[in-house]
Parts: C-alpha cells; sequence; structure tokens
C-alpha cells in the first residue's frame, strides 16, 4: 500500500517538475515569490486561532514532512561536523520563522518583508568591495529609517525590531546553507535543518495553540502554508536556477517587498502608504543594485 502510495506521489511530482521545465526560470522566479507572500499572508489569518507561535509551528512541521517525502534523504553516514552544521541551520531557520511571523502579528506583510530583507542586502554588499557599494547601504537605511519612529512613521517598535531580526537570522541562513549544501547531497541538509527547526518549535508551538492545533481548519490552512511558503517555491527556485545565471536570480528576488506589499493589500487589505511604499521601493533598490555589484 505504501509503495503504491510514494510511486503516485512521485510521479505527481515529477509531472509537476515537467510542467516547471515548460516554463520560462523568469516566471517560475515570479511564481515563487507571489507563492511565498500568499502564504504568509494566508498564515496571518491563522493568528487569532494559534497565535504566531502555533502558525509558525504548524508551517515548519508541515514543511519538514513534505520535504521528508519529496526528497527522501539519507539521513544517516556523514561527519559529526556536518550534522553541527545542519543542526545550527535548523536553530537559525526556526528563529528566523518565528520572528518574522511575531512581527506579522504587529505589522503590515509589505513592511515586515522589507525590513527582513536587509539580511540579505547585508551579505550582498558585503560579498562585494567596490564604492559603490556606499549607495547601496544609504538607500537601504533610508527605506528602514522611514519606517522607523525617528522618520515619523507610526509602527510598532517591537514588530519592526522582530523583523530586523528575521533578517538577521536570514543573513545567517544564507551563508549557513552554503556550508550545509556542500556537506549534504540534494535537499538532505535542508530537510534535517527543517526537523531540528520543527523540534525547537515543538514547545512554543504548544503553549501558543495548545489543542487547537488539532483543529481540521488548522491543519489544513497550516499544510497549505507549508505547500505555498515552503515545498512550492523551494521547487520552483531549484527549477529556475538550473536555466538562470545566479546574479539575474537574486535581482529577481529582491522583488520580495514589492510582492509583499502587493499581496498584503490585495489578500489583507493592508494599506502601508506612501512612506512605506517608498521604503519598499528604496530597499528593493538598494537590492538589486547590491546584487549587480556582487556579479560585476
Amino acid at each position: 500500500m505504501f509503495g503504491t502510495e510514494e510511486s503516485l506521489l512521485g510521479r505527481r511530482v515529477g509531472r509537476a517538475r515537467s510542467a516547471a521545465a515548460a516554463l520560462p526560470p523568469t516566471v517560475l522566479i515570479i511564481l515563487a515569490i507571489f507563492t511565498t507572500q500568499l502564504g504568509a499572508a494566508i498564515a496571518k489569518g491563522l493568528f487569532q486561532t494559534v497565535g504566531p507561535g502555533g502558525t509558525v509551528f504548524v508551517r515548519v512541521g508541515f514543511a519538514a514532512l513534505v520535504l521528508l517525502v519529496l526528497w527522501r534523504p539519507r539521513l544517516g553516514g556523514y561527519a559529526r561536523a556536518d550534522y553541527a552544521a545542519a543542526v545550527v541551520f535548523g536553530l537559525v531557520l526556526g528563529g528566523m520563522n518565528l520572528a518574522f511571523y511575531s512581527a506579522l502579528n504587529r505589522i503590515p506583510l509589505g513592511i515586515a518583508v522589507t525590513l527582513e530583507f536587509v539580511g540579505p542586502l547585508g551579505v550582498a554588499v558585503f560579498g562585494s568591495r567596490r564604492a559603490l557599494d556606499l549607495l547601496w547601504v544609504v538607500l537601504a537605511g533610508a527605506g528602514v529609517l522611514l519606517l522607523s519612529p525617528v522618520g515619523g512613521a507610526d509602527l510598532d517598535v517591537l514588530g519592526a525590531s522582530l523583523a530586523l531580526t528575521a533578517g538577521g537570522l536570514w543573513a545567517a541562513y544564507i551563508l549557513l546553507s552554503a556550508r550545509v549544501g556542500r556537506a549534504f547531497p540534494g535537499g538532505s541538509g535542508l530537510v534535517i535543518a527543517m526537523l531540528v527547526a520543527a523540534g525547537m518549535l515543538t514547545p512554543v508551538g504548544l503553549l501558543s495553540g495548545g489543542t487547537e492545533l488539532l483543529a481540521p481548519s488548522v491543519l489544513v490552512t497550516g499544510l497549505g502554508v507549508a505547500l505555498l511558503s515552503a515545498a512550492i517555491p523551494y521547487s520552483l527556485e531549484l527549477a529556475a536556477l538550473r536555466r538562470l545565471p545566479a546574479h539575474v536570480f537574486g535581482v529577481m528576488m529582491s522583488l520580495q517587498p514589492a510582492a509583499g506589499a502587493l499581496v498584503g493589500l490585495v489578500i489583507l487589505n493592508e494599506n502601508i502608504g506612501l512612506r512605506g511604499l517608498s521604503a519598499v521601493a528604496l530597499v528593493t533598490i538598494a537590492t538589486v543594485g547590491a546584487t549587480r555589484s556582487v556579479r560585476e
């Protein structure tokens, strides 16, 4: 029975990969970006029932299971140092998601994504030594300043701090992913990290969501969020990277803040105003410029 189910799943995954291969890589990236933000918007709807902690636990737990089934990795036989790197990777992954979802509970999606993007922007700037990179730092700093109380914005300080914390952990995630990717074949390292993150978030999820975590509506929505926020975009990005230069991929991923603002407006009715839109534009321009600088 289980063999039949696995073969059916394998055929479905194969058909999905074939369909993805038929689309241009730029389309795949845009789909990945919007599915990620759509997943975050849907996740925000669970906050009233199980809180941010319960939501992130369900999301990461289901994502770990989905990736485990899709990749079916070999989890044994690696060096102790490699396991240690994967564990740290998982702790960073769990902390990043918890900080981001906690920020979403306090500030609009578009603003949270914009502030979080300071992390990968910092990695991109650090990877280059050009004087022009100072411009990208200034632009990003101006965008963050627009969203701060100093800049006159009426924004929850704790929410903004949590989004920036998620950005710092995202930077660590990027650096650790390279280390783990070299140590483990395919998606094995990511699966191990996801399992560690799920274990780390278990007490947080139970305290936040309690018995409501077992509600069918929560489980179904949580599975949908996991698919939209992890399994689907990761697969789309992987397919796109096979046919697209890494620097082009990086530039296109810089559209995440703008996508977050658009999805927040359409799905959550979150109007971030002219100040917020200006901040999104500044951070997006800074990230695109920094990514191109790394290439050049």
